[in-house]
């Protein structure tokens, strides 16, 4: 074959995949009409999506956030498992128009939807919001957690779980705030979800003996979460390993998605860590 045919059909051909390549639109997770489907849970519709097939792993985003908190972690596990990725209660697509909101209903959920799904046990990978929400599942339905992994989860709000100057504003706020009439559903559910993370949770340590299952407790070196807080969790569930990421902040695994997708899978897959 005429070599100069050759490298220009090859060239072509680069062009051509890298035309298609560029095309490819990325995949929005948490308004993926292909993935999605609601689930009539405990009074409200809750909204998923799911990827891959395996075993299952929960994921749960944080206050205020959604599904599409986890756009570098579902294509990671995806490839391996069953990810079910979760709007919670209040949050995202699964709307809540009730006054109250609470870490315990919110695991409930979690547990009622997995029930939904026909699903025993799973994998949870939670943070912030959802790291809290991950501890609070394996301590009231311990039998459906098989592992779980918390990044930049509190047990308790006040300036030693949170950072002195994170609390401050939140104390702030409230007091500005707190006698103002919402009107809006929108502002409605801003300032309940707002009031969640202001008086909640309240988890003594002795609690964290009802988790049971191996749990990866993880922080950002410069987290919101106070390193001595995440410490504590740590030491006080039976089969904790602990993982303090360096140079990075409340979002673990945004800021440092290769380490935190591969550190979290072996966890999940080895059998000693």
């Amino acid at each position: 074959m005429n070599r100069k045919f050759l490298f220009t059909a090859l060239f072509f051909a680069q062009l051509f995949a890298a035309h298609c390549f560029s095309q490819t639109k990325p995949i929005p997770y948490g308004n993926n009409p292909s993935a999605g489907k609601y689930y009539n849970i405990r009074g409200i519709k809750m909204y998923c999506e799911v990827y891959g097939t395996g075993k299952p792993i929960l994921l749960i985003h944080g206050n205020g956030g959604s599904i599409a908190a986890f756009s570098k972690t579902i294509p990671y596990f995806d490839k391996k498992y069953m990810v079910i990725a979760v709007d919670s209660r209040a949050h995202g697509k699964s709307a809540d128009p009730k006054d109250s909101l609470s870490f315990e209903m919110m695991a409930d959920d979690f547990n009622a939807l997995l029930d939904a799904m026909h699903i025993k046990k799973t994998y949870v990978i939670g943070w912030s919001d959802g790291g809290i929400n991950a501890l609070v599942l394996a301590m009231r339905h311990p039998e459906k957690v098989i592992k779980l992994a918390s990044t930049g989860a509190n047990l308790w709000p006040d300036s030693t779980a949170l950072i002195p100057s994170l609390w401050k504003d939140m104390v702030k706020q409230y007091n500005e705030q707190k006698n103002i009439k919402w009107k809006t559903d929108k502002e409605k559910n801003d300032w309940k979800i707002f009031l969640l993370d202001y008086f909640q949770p309240n988890i003594p340590l002795s609690a964290m003996k009802q988790v049971t299952c191996p749990s990866l407790i993880i922080c950002g070196d410069r987290d919101l979460i106070p390193v001595e807080h995440t410490y504590l969790i740590y030491k006080n569930i039976p089969k904790a390993y602990l993982w303090v990421v360096p140079n990075s902040g409340h979002p673990t695994l945004i800021e440092h998605t290769d380490d935190f997708n591969q550190k979290v899978n072996a966890f999940f897959t080895k059998e000693h860590f």
